[in-house]
């Protein structure tokens, strides 16, 4: 069975880069019949932090994303120093002294020849009496992988064929000095326990993928099955912007400003892919998503298409369903008028102070006169549907004026917007003696 993982680091919310990640692992893993694990990688102590791991789950939890196993790499230290000892006993691993500044110049010296800035294992040649004298001083080792001095082949299942020359990388470091395993050896120990076979990720962590083919080597005694895809990056475009590049746009931030799950869950989906027209449910983004089809180049978040989703997705969505994220107030017929012009579900605040509020609206210059007699024209309350419809033709008959001549001027003294919700369901919410107000003010 395909066992997939999703691996953030809890140091802080869940990018859309991320969610992107997360969405493919969890799509592969329902189309294929397999399992998703969701892992913690929260060995940095300094960096990561509880909240930001429940904030994670919950983010991805609102996407839809569901996992069947999840685990915290901080509770499984002892794993990784055994899985560090026996690399110890086989001498795949080897202890290094130097400090940041010492390293620092020793890739200096080599671009000044001309050469990669690759680890020249000086560390190797070390004697023990130099290794005990540098202990005793009170230096502590960290540890590096020894590499393989070989070529490794194989084929991303998203970009394609892949090599990595491991003698032209530096042997990693594997275990801190203070003992604590670096996130890529952690991850390669947890990726053969728990029995992943598919990692999919971005492609920013596809220099990685040889080192960690050659780890997963020496941790097992024989070639690893496990295969790999890696995403393209994710790139801004489109005229829309949103508030930050789409690597950096929080999912949290999203659901604040009012986007549905399902049109984000659709536009992450289909990045790299044939553009989706509407909001897909969830087993319609199983059956359509294909990591083998998507492209090798760097691959568009458009806000444009986010937004277009989320307004068909709002449109969809019934007041009971958010009745509780309404204003206070908030009627079900305001929510049918409104919903349809909803970009995100934030707008709602201002069309609801057009309806119940105390809107100043423009000075329509030139239209002092149609304004006013609108204004006479209104008819008495009690209002309902068809209010707008025999007001405006009363107002034609009246002043002659038809189409945009005549409807423009009573939206923005209405409203304060030149486009927005149909006026038939708007105007009976908004009143006649707020209309009357309103008309006279961009009257004056």
């Amino acid at each position: 069975m395909n066992r997939v993982r999703f691996a953030p680091s809890p140091t802080g919310h869940l990018f859309v880069s991320g969610a992107r990640v997360a969405l493919a692992n969890n799509l592969y893993a329902r189309r294929y019949g397999g399992s998703l694990l969701l892992r913690f990688d929260d060995v940095d102590r300094d960096r990561a932090r509880p909240a930001f791991a429940e904030a994670i789950a919950q983010d991805l939890r609102w996407l839809g994303v569901s996992w069947q196993e999840t685990f915290r790499q901080s509770e499984r230290l002892e794993l990784y120093a055994q899985a560090a000892d026996r690399l110890r006993q086989a001498n795949r691993i080897y202890p290094c002294f130097e400090g940041d500044d010492e390293l620092r110049a020793k890739r200096d010296q080599q671009i000044k020849r001309g050469r990669a800035p690759v680890y020249d294992r000086g560390m190797l040649r070390m004697t023990p009496e130099q290794r005990a004298k540098a202990e005793a001083n009170g230096k502590r080792p960290y540890w590096r992988f020894l590499l393989s001095p070989r070529t490794l082949e194989w084929r991303d299942i998203a970009m394609g064929p892949r090599q990595a020359k491991l003698t032209a990388v530096s042997d990693p470091v594997v275990v801190r000095a203070d003992g604590t395993p670096t996130p890529l050896f952690a991850s390669v120990v947890d990726d053969i326990e728990t029995g992943i076979t598919h990692i999919i990720r971005a492609e920013d962590n596809a220099s990685n993928t040889g080192i960690q083919l050659d780890l997963w080597e020496a941790l097992t005694g024989k070639p690893p099955r496990v295969q790999f895809a890696h995403l393209p990056a994710l790139a801004d475009v489109g005229r829309v912007r949103l508030s930050r590049k789409a690597g950096s746009l929080s999912v949290r931030a999203l659901r604040g400003d009012g986007i549905d799950p399902a049109a984000l869950a659709t536009c992450l989906a289909c990045i790299g892919g044939a553009a989706a027209t509407e909001p897909l449910g969830p087993e319609e983004l199983v059956r359509t998503f294909d990591i083998g089809r998507l492209s090798q180049t760097a691959a568009g978040f458009d806000a444009s298409q986010l937004l277009s989703l989320n307004r068909l997705a709002l449109s969809r969505v019934e007041f009971r369903a958010v009745a509780d994220r309404l204003p206070n107030g908030a009627t079900e017929a305001f929510w049918l008028a409104v919903r349809g012009s909803l970009d995100l579900l934030n707008e709602v605040r201002g069309w609801w102070e057009v309806v119940a509020g105390t809107i100043v609206p423009p000075s329509i210059d030139g239209e002092g006169a149609f304004l006013s007699e609108a204004e006479a024209l209104l008819p008495p309350e009690p209002w309902d549907e068809t209010v707008w419809r025999r007001w405006t033709e009363a107002l034609a008959q009246a002043t002659g004026r038809v189409g945009d001549r005549l409807l423009m001027p009573l939206r923005l003294a209405l409203t304060g917007e030149d486009q927005g919700p149909a006026l038939d369901a708007l105007l009976p919410l908004i009143g006649r003696a707020r209309a009357s107000s309103r008309l006279r003010i961009a009257a004056a």
